[in-house]
């Protein structure tokens, strides 16, 4: 019925079935659906027979020009939803008589065209007139590309916009300058704003939290959220929980979720698709993966979000090898995957997964065509670095066509990680001529670089750069590469040295780097007080002991050793296993101390011994300050 009424429509557009003539309410009403359909050849149609049949039309009357100015500004919609901009702008040069509605609509079609120049221009020239007033309509469309620092000063000139035409007690003007404000990063105008409000709905509160939250503002957007309950005015909505559960992931408040999640049960709102993403993005935070995954298998639809959270989920919590597995049951089953998904699979790749699986995925994301898409490029370089392929990760990040900070950083690490050190350094030569500024993780990549290079002049070059020349502040991380650093080149003093001028509490990652060189340098003296600023900064920390055994074993002090070990196992904390890994036709096999569960156990074992045997015929003389107290008798014969 509707396609043979579009097709009378084309035949005349200005009658209907029954004869009579369609008035400027149903023409009007047949250009929105051409807009909304992208439908161009029928709306040009119509626009075509209403310039032959203006007659038809009482045009000269006040009526009849306010029902033209009602079909202009309906051909002008439909025009610039079909993208057609330029026979937009013909049609509102020539137009007779304009309105701020005219004006609206063109300034709306060059901002959904991402043609901000222009949209501003028109902006300018309706202020210019008196006679086409700017409306609340026309605020909020300029304020809704104001998301960006780039962008404050504009929205604080339309702000003052606001208050001269008078619309400063309007709330959608009011939650639209909430909005550009807290994306601008004024967050003290937007909550002003916010204050300042007479009328406040549920809008309001929401733009507010989902402002903080976006800023990393998790504590004050979950006081708001309280306030909101507390004044029972306006009840949340899906989106206000939804900025609260945020929150809670930000700040890992698993009580507070808790006490969300239950509201949304009596509401019965924990069904909403990005609730149950929001879910279990908390608990997974939280360290709960067990009711992370009780929500993803309850959810009835899924989709990419919340099969990409619950990929993140596994992957946080030190579950890779099912993250992975979740991730091959997906291509599988033939659900469609995104380049999220994939950037999310190749974080929770490591130095113990499979380099051929990686290929793997490597040829899905060119299948997919995402190869163009930089976080995945960025992911695909980590991957081939932590599987040990330092060539294919130079190639990835050499094709890639826009590089952003988080490539340079990612190549930069990879070379230090495989210990080249000049490519690492020669690297960052070039990211600085290409103009992209480098981060706290780029100097924490080179002075780890250096470190195992033995450069330790360059190294603290760096980190005296990082802090004058680029205003950069230095965490934990970076003292502790600096000492790492100072400690494998033997300098255990100026190590010490460094750590007291850093203040009173240096962080345990500090200590952590001089007790490790004072292992890897036999120094007891230097290791039990490094051990000692270790046991009061972490008591549950298994570093001290295992390191200070290690210490003790280097200078043949058993007995001590011996003390260090009870000490450790009466305090209840257990070592770490050390592990070693081997990838075979595609399958990785994994192997501790003294390991005898692989199938293959006896051969592997009879091989290496074997090998000793060999390494000792041909000169090597294996030190036994490590080895005395960990291999049988019969290996020292």
């Amino acid at each position: 019925m509707r396609a043979r009424w579009k097709l009378s429509c084309i035949q005349n557009p200005f009658w209907s079935n029954s004869g009579s003539v369609l008035n400027h309410v149903d023409i009007s009403s047949l250009l929105s659906a051409c807009g909304r359909d992208g439908n161009l050849q029928l709306g040009a149609t119509i626009h075509a027979c209403i310039i032959k049949q203006a007659r038809s039309f009482d045009f000269g009357s006040s009526n009849g020009t306010r029902n033209a100015l009602f079909i202009w500004n309906s051909l002008l919609a439909m025009y610039s939803k079909c993208g057609e901009l330029l026979d937009a702008v013909k049609l509102f040069d020539r137009m007779p008589v304009r309105d701020t509605v005219s004006w609206n609509i063109m300034i709306s079609g060059f901002l959904s065209n991402k043609d901000f120049e222009t949209a501003y221009s028109l902006f300018k020239q309706m202020h210019q007139l008196e006679c086409d007033r700017y409306d609340k309509a026309t605020m909020t469309t300029m304020l809704s590309v104001c998301d960006g620092p780039e962008s404050s000063n504009l929205n604080k000139m339309i702000h003052g916009l606001v208050f001269v035409g008078g619309f400063d007690r309007d709330v959608s003007v009011g939650n639209a300058l909430i909005t550009s404000y807290f994306k601008c990063g004024c967050f003290s105008h937007g909550r002003q704003v916010f204050d300042e409000m007479s009328e406040r709905n549920v809008i309001t509160w929401t733009a507010v939290m989902s402002g903080l939250v976006q800023n990393e503002l998790y504590e004050d957007s979950l006081r708001l959220f309280g306030q909101m309950r507390c004044s029972g005015s306006v009840n949340p909505n899906s989106l206000t929980y939804l900025s609260s559960l945020t929150a809670c992931s930000g700040l890992q408040a698993l009580k507070v979720g808790c006490k969300i999640h239950g509201l949304l049960w009596k509401l019965g709102m924990q069904s909403d698709m990005l609730i149950e993403s929001a879910l279990m993005d908390l608990y997974s935070k939280c360290g709960c993966i067990e009711s992370a995954w009780k929500i993803f298998e309850s959810t009835e639809e899924l989709d990419v979000v919340s099969l990409t959270v619950i990929l993140v989920a596994f992957a946080q919590n030190g579950l890779e090898e099912e993250a992975i597995q979740i991730f091959m049951r997906i291509v599988k089953s033939g659900i469609e995957i995104d380049p999220n998904m994939i950037s999310a699979v190749l974080g929770v790749f490591s130095v113990d997964t499979s380099l051929a699986l990686g290929k793997q995925i490597h040829s899905l994301i060119i299948k997919k065509n995402f190869i163009h898409n930089t976080f995945v490029s960025n992911g695909l370089i980590n991957m081939y670095s932590k599987c040990g392929d330092l060539n294919d990760s130079h190639q990835v990040f050499c094709q890639m066509a826009g590089k952003n900070s988080i490539s340079w950083n990612s190549m930069i690490a990879a070379f230090g990680r495989h210990g080249d050190a000049c490519r690492a350094l020669q690297l960052y030569e070039e990211m600085r001529v290409q103009g992209t500024t480098p981060t706290d993780v780029t100097f924490l990549s080179l002075i780890h670089a250096c470190s195992h290079a033995g450069l330790v002049e360059k190294g603290m070059e760096l980190m005296e750069s990082m802090i004058k020349d680029h205003c950069i502040t230095p965490r934990s991380e970076h003292y502790a590469c600096v000492v790492d650093m100072l400690g494998r080149a033997g300098l255990l003093k100026e190590a010490k040295t460094f750590i007291e001028g850093l203040g009173k509490n240096p962080g345990v990652l500090v200590w952590q780097a001089l007790l490790g060189a004072s292992s890897l340098h036999g120094d007891s003296e230097m290791g039990k007080y490094a051990a000692d600023q270790l046991h009061f900064a972490a008591p549950d920390s298994t570093a001290p002991y295992i390191l200070m055994s290690n210490i003790y074993s280097t200078e043949g002090k058993w007995k001590a050793r011996a003390k260090s070990i009870k000490r450790m196992k009466e305090m209840g904390v257990a070592k770490d296993v050390g592990m070693s890994w081997i990838e075979i036709e595609n399958k990785i096999s994994r192997f501790v101390v003294w390991d005898r569960l692989h199938p293959q156990a006896d051969i592997i074992y009879w091989a290496l011994f074997d090998l000793l045997k060999h390494m000792k015929d041909e000169g090597y003389v294996p030190d036994e300050r490590y080895i005395l107290h960990h291999m049988g008798q019969d290996l020292k014969d």
